[in-house]
């Protein structure tokens, strides 16, 4: 009889469910279709959560098992040793494991998570470590750090044929919060009211901000709601799966601030790291707009694939162009779907985390 593999999943953000979340789970339930008994450490069952924001098949075999049991030393070296492959996603803390095989999975280029100082290179002699994508390879190196870069890949869902489905719609997805590598919603209302003043072209258009919002951060919405006092504005907290991917359907911009007026040499961790989403909306038919910095910069071609802009101006400037010129429109739909397609297909990313075993 074949052995089933053991495979365990300690992530201290999980409940925050957004594009990394669903990065790390994704690699999972890769090693899950292999038949693999897939356990996550966490005080709290939050498999309809993720069902409602990812799709992904390992939830309906999913063990959970509390955070205590990998929290302390000794008891982290009794639980992990029947496992055998553990995914630590590391908040800068770290400890010994005793699992067959380990990963550290890093999804945010910030040095104050690797401290590799003699103690912590102790405790990680049998560890490897996965970068979300070669924007945060590339500041790991720097540190000393080589890691296996696995990007995420685009649900093959979102590549329809849904033109005649567009409609005059801004999209923009990220979670609401104003800290850390925040999505800058604010501005990007601001730069709406803008594009709407000048040019009558854009006089009918939509803004939807759509994206996860936890409790700790409703003021910051509220804030947001607060100052837009536009019904063309329209905002969409914890959408479905389901319901995202109609909103890709059916826009025919995104825009993407994450990064706007960050030093990026001095804080790499405060600029989009990857770019899931934007990956998602040219998967959709979108065009996107991008902050030129970061993950973003590392994968978009610049006016093939999507845009990249480094002041509101040049956004708005760029957007005129567009909604005159039908022609460009439609080859920059074809080039980036093709391109997505290419590059960030499933067989692709499973070949990849098939590789770590």
């Amino acid at each position: 009889m074949k052995k089933i593999l053991r495979v365990g999943l300690y992530n201290p953000f999980l409940d925050t469910l957004g594009g990394g979340e669903k990065h790390i789970l994704s690699i999972i339930d890769v090693l899950g279709e292999q038949g693999a008994e897939i356990t996550i450490f966490w005080d709290k069952d939050l498999t309809k959560q993720m069902e409602n924001r990812f799709s992904l098949q390992c939830f309906k075999t999913l063990k959970w098992s509390p955070i205590k049991n990998v929290s302390s030393s000794l008891r982290t070296l009794s639980t992990l040793k029947t496992f055998d492959y553990f995914f630590y996603v590391t908040d800068g803390s770290y400890f010994f494991s005793s699992a067959k095989k380990n990963f550290v999975f890093c999804m945010v280029p910030d040095k104050k998570l690797y401290n590799l100082n003699f103690f912590n290179r102790l405790k990680l002699w049998n560890y490897k470590f996965i970068s979300n994508s070669p924007y945060t390879t590339k500041s790991l190196t720097k540190w000393g750090i080589n890691p296996i870069t696995i990007p995420p890949y685009i649900d093959n869902k979102l590549f329809t044929d849904n033109q005649n489905k567009k409609e005059k719609v801004i999209l923009s997805v990220g979670r609401f919060f104003p800290h850390l590598h925040s999505k800058n919603q604010e501005k990007i209302i601001q730069t709406f009211k803008l594009l709407k003043l000048s040019n009558s072209f854009f006089k009918d258009y939509k803004l939807i901000l759509a994206g996860g919002l936890k409790k700790e951060d409703k003021n910051y919405f509220n804030q947001l709601k607060s100052i837009t006092k536009d019904s063309s504005i329209l905002f969409k907290p914890n959408v479905s799966l389901d319901e995202l991917y109609k909103l890709y359907e059916l826009s025919t911009y995104f825009w993407h601030f994450t990064g706007y007026g960050v030093d990026e040499e001095t804080h790499p961790e405060q600029v989009e790291h990857f770019g899931i989403a934007p990956l998602e909306a040219i998967a959709s038919g979108c065009i996107i707009f991008c902050h030129n910095s970061g993950g973003p910069r590392e994968i978009i071609n610049n006016n093939e694939t999507g845009f990249l802009f480094n002041t509101e101006k040049e956004l708005i400037n760029k957007m005129e162009i567009l909604e005159k010129d039908k022609n460009l429109k439609a080859r920059i739909i074809t080039i980036g779907a093709k391109f997505v397609k290419k590059n960030y297909n499933y067989e692709a990313f499973t070949k990849k985390v098939l590789g770590l075993t």
